[in-house]
C-alpha cells in the first residue's frame, strides 16, 4: 500500500541527489529511506532511482512519477492548513484566483459580504492559463475566470462555470485620430490601423478581434502586446496604435484618448466563477452569491450610463 512518506522519500531523494542526503533532510536513517524506496518501487514492479557512487538519480519513471507525489503531497499540506484554520481559530480559508480587472470591480465588495462570517481569503492573482491550471489542481476552490461567449476553457465536465456578466469591448483611439470625432466607429475604417494586443494570440479578446476583422476580409496588424490595459491606454494616447478593451478593464480614461464602439458590431467576453461541481465549501458558495449580486450592481450601473 502507497503512503505519504513514500513520496516524501522519493521528493527528498530527487532534491538531494542521495540517499543519504535525503534520510539528512527527513531526519531518517539511510536504512529506513532505503526501505521505503525498495516498498515503492516493489509497488509499482519498476526501478525509480538510479543510485551509484557519485549520488542517486531517478530513473525515466521516477521522473515520471514525481511531480505526482508532489502535487498528492501538496494537496495533503493544503488539506492540514484548511483543517487546522477551522480547528483553531474557527475559520475556513478560502482559495480565490482573480485576473486583474475582475480583482478591482468585482472581488473586493464581494470578500467584504463574507469576511465577516468565519471566512479567509488567500486570494491568488494571475492571467487567465495560470489561474486555470491551479484549478485544475485544486489549487483554488474556485476563480473568477474571462472567456468567448460559448467556450468551455479547457475544463472537464468537474468544473461549472457561472457566468456573471457580459463585458463588452470598447475601442480606444488618441484623441486627435480621424475617428475621434464619431459615436461609432466601423472596423473598416481602422483597416491600417495597427493594434496594441495581448501578449499572447490565446487571449480571448483578441481572438474575437481576429474573427471579426477576417469577417470583414483582413487581418489585424499587431503593432504591440501588453496584457497591462493601463500600458494599452499609455501606447494608444502617444498615437502607437487603437486597442480594444473590456469596459472593466477601462478604469478612469485618460484625457488624451477617446473611448468609442464599433459600429454595428457587440463584441463581448464574458466574465464568470469557475468552481468545481463536488466538494464544494460552503464558503464557497457565499462568496459566489455574493459575486453575483456584485456582477448585478455593476451591470445596472453600465445600462444606466448608456
Amino acid at each position: 500500500m502507497l503512503e505519504l512518506r513514500h513520496f516524501h522519500v522519493l521528493r527528498a531523494i530527487a532534491r538531494e541527489g542521495s540517499l543519504a542526503a535525503a534520510a539528512r533532510s527527513l531526519r531518517h536513517s539511510q536504512p529506513t529511506v532505503t526501505h521505503h524506496l525498495t516498498t515503492l518501487e516493489a509497488h509499482f514492479r519498476t526501478r525509480l532511482v538510479d543510485r551509484g557512487p557519485r549520488g542517486a538519480t531517478l530513473t525515466e519513471a521516477g521522473e515520471a512519477l514525481l511531480p505526482h507525489a508532489e502535487a498528492v503531497l501538496a494537496r495533503v499540506g493544503q488539506a492540514e492548513q484548511e483543517l487546522r484554520g477551522l480547528v483553531e481559530l474557527g475559520s475556513v480559508t478560502l482559495r480565490v484566483g482573480t485576473f486583474p480587472t475582475a480583482g478591482a470591480l468585482l472581488l473586493p465588495p464581494a470578500v467584504r459580504q463574507v469576511h465577516g462570517h468565519g471566512v479567509r481569503i488567500s486570494l491568488t492573482e494571475g492571467e487567465l492559463p495560470a489561474l486555470l491550471s491551479a484549478l485544475r489542481d485544486r489549487e483554488l476552490h474556485l476563480s473568477l475566470v474571462f472567456s468567448q461567449p460559448g467556450d468551455r476553457l479547457g475544463l472537464d465536465e468537474d468544473f461549472a462555470v457561472h457566468r456573471l456578466l457580459d463585458d463588452p469591448l470598447l475601442l480606444i483611439l488618441p484623441a486627435g485620430h480621424p475617428q475621434a470625432a464619431a459615436d461609432r466607429v466601423p472596423l473598416t475604417a481602422l483597416r491600417d490601423e495597427g493594434w496594441i494586443v495581448g501578449t499572447t494570440d490565446a487571449d480571448p479578446c483578441d481572438r474575437l478581434l481576429s474573427r471579426a476583422c477576417a469577417r470583414e476580409g483582413f487581418e489585424p496588424l499587431h503593432a504591440l502586446r501588453t496584457d497591462d490595459y493601463g500600458v494599452m491606454q499609455g501606447f494608444v494616447a502617444a498615437g502607437l496604435g487603437v486597442a480594444l478593451v473590456p469596459r472593466l478593464g477601462l478604469g478612469r480614461p485618460r484625457e488624451d484618448i477617446v473611448v468609442r464602439e464599433l459600429d454595428g458590431l457587440a463584441l463581448t467576453r464574458q466574465i464568470g466563477v469557475a468552481i468545481p461541481r463536488s466538494g464544494v465549501l460552503e464558503a464557497a458558495r457565499t462568496l459566489l452569491a455574493a459575486l453575483q449580486a456584485q456582477a448585478a450592481v455593476l451591470d445596472a450601473g453600465a445600462v444606466a450610463d448608456r
